[in-house]
């Protein structure tokens, strides 16, 4: 593998994805503040993800119109993605331990499989494709339900009725039984890649 060009690294996408990671923390700090109402409101840190939500797309455009998409943004990309819903995840187990934990075990298994056999398949020579149909929806369905669940607490403060509770619940579920169909379909594709390169 040859060595990659330092301009790769610095592409304005590839700013953007660096951008979208230093957001992480100032959304997390915002939202830590909001829940202990050291600040009134939710909303300074729903804006970070906002924009950490559009960097995205824009990142994205700008590297296709701009033709300055790079094996490393390609990298980068997806990396931002994880660490950004991760912690979305992360902040919602601190509002709501009972229901977000489980679901936070079950995407840190998810994602941690993913790298673990991706890297494996790497060193093989392998060359890592972008996400399967079914990870990108079970990615779109977890920063749906998460966002849902941010404004749904938001808009409660801190109380929650026993039915909004219900309803939280319900809607995790319905994601963590998403994020365990993608897991196995996972399983199964990187297992008959692994066989593949053994028998090459």
């Amino acid at each position: 593998m040859g060595k990659r060009p330092k301009s790769e690294y610095f592409t304005i996408p590839n700013i953007m994805g660096y951008f979208r990671i230093a957001l992480v923390p100032v959304y997390l700090v915002l939202f830590y503040m909001a829940h202990e109402h050291i600040i009134p409101y939710y909303w300074p840190a729903y804006v970070v993800i906002a924009i950490s939500g559009l960097t995205d797309f824009f990142d994205g455009f700008i590297a296709r119109k701009f033709n300055q998409v790079t094996d490393f943004g390609k990298m980068l990309d997806p990396i931002a993605d994880k660490i950004t819903l991760g912690s979305i995840i992360l902040s919602l187990c601190y509002a709501m331990p009972l229901a977000i934990i489980p679901m936070m075990g079950l995407y840190i298994l998810k994602e941690g499989y993913m790298a673990i056999a991706g890297t494996m398949l790497m060193k093989r020579g392998y060359k890592i494709k972008g996400a399967e149909f079914h990870g990108k929806v079970c990615t779109f369905a977890t920063y749906v339900v998460m966002i849902v669940v941010l404004l749904y607490i938001a808009g409660q403060d801190t109380y929650l009725s026993w039915l909004d509770v219900k309803f939280i619940y319900a809607l995790v579920s319905v994601n963590m039984v998403i994020m365990i169909y993608s897991l196995i379909r996972y399983i199964i594709m990187y297992t008959k890649l692994f066989r593949s390169l053994e028998q090459s």
